[in-house]
């Protein structure tokens, strides 16, 4: 059985889809499989994960399939996924512009199965990895509200800056709400300060004010602000596979250090 996971906050711009493939490749190159499933349109994820292309299928044909769950097969989806180059044990299932499309369609269908969609799907690849990544749309959306009606539980990334809390209030409202209703055991597994200076005061600021609201619930693990980070996606890798080196690369390693003895110290892998 696997860990599903989502990297979600409402807000965009701070550093989600950053995280989602740089936290499945240090997780991969760690030996793990892993899985990243982008669910967002602007499929960012799967460019930074070396899918440049535009593909026959993607993820938007997957979540068609699923209305049907008897549609759904191993077979089917293995098709549309594809190795990361150079990591072993990274898959991703990618996305494209067409699934803002299916988000329409979503919206139309006011069944609450229409929810449940990606969990059709997720229960079909639990035991085949490890750990399934979802990097989550920068917005509250029906295909938000699959990813965590699918997931085991969240990471939530937020950016060090001004206004850094925008949006994660109504993300912890939504948390909230799918766990009163169709998903009562999802998780936080903790916020991830991201693009940190510790040059500049409002920086510092920012961590304080997210301490006070998180907690433990806060990675001790700090993403800096980082150029290798910013270049890689650029050149369609992971930033450990654009230069292993950076501080960006270590930190993201060390994460997924820090993400599996979290897991391991709550007994949930």
């Amino acid at each position: 059985m696997s860990r599903v996971i989502a990297i979600s906050n409402q807000k965009g711009g701070v550093g989600k889809t950053t995280t989602a493939v740089n936290l499945a490749a240090s997780l991969g190159a760690m030996e793990h499989k892993v899985l990243l499933i982008d669910m967002d349109p602007q499929a960012n994820s799967s460019m930074g994960s070396g899918v440049t292309e535009m593909q026959d299928e993607d993820i938007t044909e997957v979540m068609r399939w699923a209305a049907d769950p008897s549609t759904l097969s191993l077979e089917r989806v293995r098709g549309v996924i594809h190795d990361v180059e150079n990591i072993p044990f990274f898959q991703v299932l990618p996305s494209s512009t067409s699934l803002a499309e299916l988000e329409v369609e979503l919206t139309i269908d006011t069944r609450a199965e229409s929810r449940l969609r990606l969990r059709h799907l997720i229960d079909l690849l639990r035991n085949e990895y490890e750990f399934i990544v979802i990097d989550s749309p920068p917005s509250l959306s029906l295909l938000t509200i699959n990813v965590l009606c699918a997931a085991d539980s969240v990471i939530i990334p937020i950016q060090c800056e001004f206004y850094a809390m925008q949006g994660v209030a109504d993300l912890l409202n939504t948390i909230i709400r799918v766990q009163n209703g169709l998903n009562p055991a999802l998780e936080i597994d903790g916020a991830l300060l991201t693009m940190y200076d510790s040059r500049l005061s409002h920086s510092r600021q920012v961590m304080e004010e997210v301490q006070r609201e998180f907690g433990e619930r806060l990675f001790r693990t700090v993403i800096p602000r980082n150029v290798k980070l910013s270049e890689a996606p650029s050149f369609a890798k992971p930033v450990l596979l654009y230069d292993v080196k950076s501080k960006g690369s270590r930190c993201y390693m060390e994460l997924a250090q820090e993400l599996l003895a979290v897991l391991r110290q709550r007994g949930v892998i």
